[in-house]
């Protein structure tokens, strides 16, 4: 599995919409008016894609994969706030499943990505 640039990857496109799709809730009613919060929350979602690309970037398995552990937390992080969001009452029960779920996914896809990373022959781009 090689990939020439870091939007190619699912789990970065993955992240992307669930950045967009954080945006869009964060944007109505009751939840754009919590600026602390929504602010905190997009930056979470946001910080999946960007740690994920980031890491790419480096060129290098052992910095990707340190990348994508943080990735991999601001998962767990979104779908915290996302239960804060429930309690709220700033997102429904359907919302919140499926936002849960792909944060859920997501996170799974990079656990995969990252032993598949630690144990490939190809240690990235700076050490061909």
């Amino acid at each position: 599995m090689t990939y020439q640039n870091f939007e190619e990857m699912e789990i970065w496109q993955l992240a992307r919409k669930l950045s967009f799709q954080i945006f869009q809730i964060t944007s109505k009613g009751k939840f754009s008016n919590d600026f602390r919060f929504r602010d905190q929350i997009r930056a979470a979602a946001g910080s999946i894609m960007d740690n994920i690309s980031e890491g790419f970037e480096r060129s290098g398995n052992k910095e990707f994969i340190q990348f994508l552990y943080i990735a991999k937390g601001s998962c767990g992080e979104t779908r915290s706030q996302l239960f804060r969001a429930l309690d709220y009452g700033y997102i429904d029960e359907d919302t919140f499943k499926n936002l849960s779920d792909s944060a859920t996914s997501i996170s799974k896809n990079i656990a995969g990505f990252i032993s598949y990373l630690k144990t490939s022959e190809i240690k990235g781009y700076k050490y061909r």
